[in-house]
């Protein structure tokens, strides 16, 4: 899970489920840059640091078939944003009945 880990720690874990994607598809490091129109180095870059501007990563991710998956990570929910609203429900308002 992202959620407990620092910035650089999440970069660092994307660079590496982008690596194992493109270890799947059995490509080099420079195949990939290639195809996603970067510099080799730039891409090794991000491998090694988690470090690349988002319009190079969506790049990336396009060419490995994940920019669907982008989507995702702002989509609003109605999952709890903290944890009050996890231990605190919400108070449900009901219809009052006429009394005879």
């Amino acid at each position: 899970m992202l959620a407990l880990k620092t910035e650089l720690e999440v970069a660092q874990e994307l660079a590496a489920r982008v690596r194992t994607a493109r270890l799947q598809l059995g490509w080099s490091q420079d195949e990939l840059a290639r195809r996603a129109g970067l510099r080799p180095a730039t891409y090794r870059l991000f491998e090694q640091s988690g470090r690349i501007a988002l319009l190079r990563l969506l790049r990336v991710l396009s060419v490995l078939g994940r920019l669907p998956d982008v989507d995702q990570v702002c989509a609003l929910s109605d999952a709890p944003r903290s944890l009050d609203e996890l231990l605190v429900p919400e108070r449900q308002r009901g219809r009052r009945t006429k009394r005879a």
